[in-house]
């Protein structure tokens, strides 16, 4: 699905646009986007060499598959030419289940507390709004992600569930994961 760029004025000044990722354009900083992200915080699913498999490539065409499916949305900010931050909302198909959608976010570190996560959550939500059929939005953070949570929460997020020892990290360390869901 595509998403008509919009520009927003951050908290420092400057400004982001809101805008589908392009494929041909967006496909190598995306992929280094990942794996800086990957890198710089343990509250993301992947450490840098999960995506060892990620060329610019397969980027491409995972850009396009995001552009082309009509239930779906992704998102990127881009500040000063560069992108900032990712938000994807998945809606679901089958008829059991069509009045839920899946929002997942990320952000470099460099632009965290600039209003960017509340922009991107804002249109998310909004897409859900506009389907109509969509009556529940749901999401995962991991413990100790205190920043995300707070984002959820202010989003209108509440905790549902707790999914125990989800993500092993590379010490050893075992973190549970919390399920949250906002009601539209």
């Amino acid at each position: 699905m595509y998403f008509e760029p919009k520009t927003i004025t951050l908290k420092d000044g400057r400004t982001a646009i809101l805008r589908s990722p392009l494929p041909e354009q967006d496909a190598e900083d995306m992929r280094q986007y990942l794996l800086d992200i990957s890198a710089e915080t343990p509250f993301v699913l992947n450490y840098p060499e999960d995506w060892g498999y990620l060329t610019v490539e397969k980027e491409k065409e995972l850009l396009q598959r995001h552009l082309d499916d009509p239930n779906g949305l992704m998102i990127v900010a881009e500040v000063d030419g560069r992108i900032a931050g990712n938000c994807h909302i998945g809606f679901n198909l089958k008829l059991k289940t069509c009045h839920r959608g899946s929002i997942a976010i990320g952000l470099r570190q460099v632009y965290w507390n600039l209003g960017i996560g509340t922009a991107m959550f804002r249109e998310m939500i909004g897409a859900a709004r506009q389907r109509g059929s969509v009556t529940q939005l749901e999401l995962e953070f991991i413990e100790g992600n205190s920043r995300a949570r707070a984002l959820y929460e202010k989003m209108g997020f509440r905790i549902t569930g707790m999914r125990p020892n989800a993500t092993r990290l590379k010490d050893g360390t075992l973190l549970n994961e919390y399920e949250m869901v906002k009601e539209l």
